[in-house]
Formats: structure tokens, sequence, C-alpha cells
């Protein structure tokens, strides 16, 4: 583990964000271990931090737009917006379905950046993706805090993170003993 790595796995112990216990994610699959990023969102100076660390990944790129799907990406992405100085836009759920709202839009050949906080499977990131394709933009590339897929997600553009981990995940159906004995709780992303 390279000292990125450890600070944000630190950053996350230190707000509480990394939950042990029973949880549902998103994704509709099992897991002891969440990570529950809007408890580091609430303390500035870490948003900030991973913000600039996030952003010096994408050294280099040329975006003109931050496009993070609510709720987890918000607070992540306009710090990224913020430090690359571009526009910052977000999704939100419709009918359980991503959509831009709010008169915001996207333009012909614009590009853009989409900034998530942590992806298991990548259902939202390939639906703004879409969004984007669908409107005609062009995506410069992903960018998330935390893949839980440790790499095994992949999109048709170039993907950035700060931590990839792996901790287990399972089907309702096939818990190990030891996660079926806890109370399931679903924190929500």
């Amino acid at each position: 583990m390279d000292a990125v790595q450890q600070e944000v796995i630190d950053i996350f112990t230190r707000t509480r964000a990394l939950l042990q216990g029973h949880f549902v994610l998103r994704s509709g699959l099992h897991s002891g271990h969440f990570f529950q990023c809007a408890q580091v969102c609430q303390y500035m100076p870490e948003v900030e931090r991973l913000g600039a660390l996030l952003h010096a990944c994408l050294r280099g790129l040329q975006f003109s737009t931050v496009l993070a799907p609510a709720m987890g990406g918000l607070v992540i992405g306009q710090e990224v917006a913020r430090r690359a100085q571009c526009r910052f836009i977000f999704p939100e759920k419709e009918n359980n379905a991503l959509v831009l709202r709010r008169g915001f839009m996207i333009t012909p050949g614009e590009k853009i950046l989409v900034v998530e906080d942590v992806i298991t499977r990548g259902g939202r990131v390939q639906e703004c993706l879409d969004i984007i394709r669908r409107a005609g933009g062009e995506c410069a590339g992903v960018a998330v805090l935390v893949d839980r897929s440790a790499g095994q997600v992949k999109f048709s553009v170039p993907l950035w993170s700060l931590l990839e981990m792996s901790y287990p995940t399972y089907p309702a159906d096939r818990l190990p003993e030891s996660l079926a004995k806890l109370p399931a709780t679903k924190p929500g992303s």
C-alpha cells in the first residue's frame, strides 16, 4: 500500500467513514464493510485533502465540466471542480434512474469528467456515461475516491481511484454464517 492509499484509509478511519458490520450496498450485494463517505464530507479539511489527492491524479487531463451523481458524488465532485476551476453539474434520481434536471445541459463535444465517491459495480457511473453520450458530450474519464472492485470494474474511458480495495461482497442468498448472524443495515450512499 502506498502513502496516498494509507492516507485515504487513515482519513476514512479517523472520520468513522469506514464501517464494519452487515451492510446492504446500493448494488443489492451484502458486505461486512461499508464506506460511508457522508461521514468524511462533514469535515472540510478532509474533503479538501481528498479533492487535492484526486485532482493530482488527473494531471494533464483536459475537461471543462465535472459531472457527479447525487448524492454520493456531490461533495467530492464539487471539490474537484473547484480545484480544476471548471463547471460542476449533477444528475439526480428520477424514477430510480439518474437524469439531468435543474436546467443542467451538456453541449455536443463538451469534455466531462465523472467524479464519484465509491464504486462497487459502477452502476451510477455507467448511468452518468450514458447521460453524457446521449447528450453528445465526451467523457474524459472517471475519478473516484474508492474502487471497491479492486480494479475489476471497467468503463469505456480511463478510471482513476485513490484507493482500490476488495472487501468481499455476497448475494443475499449466499451470505457467510458470520455475516448472516448480524442484522443487515442499509446506511445509504
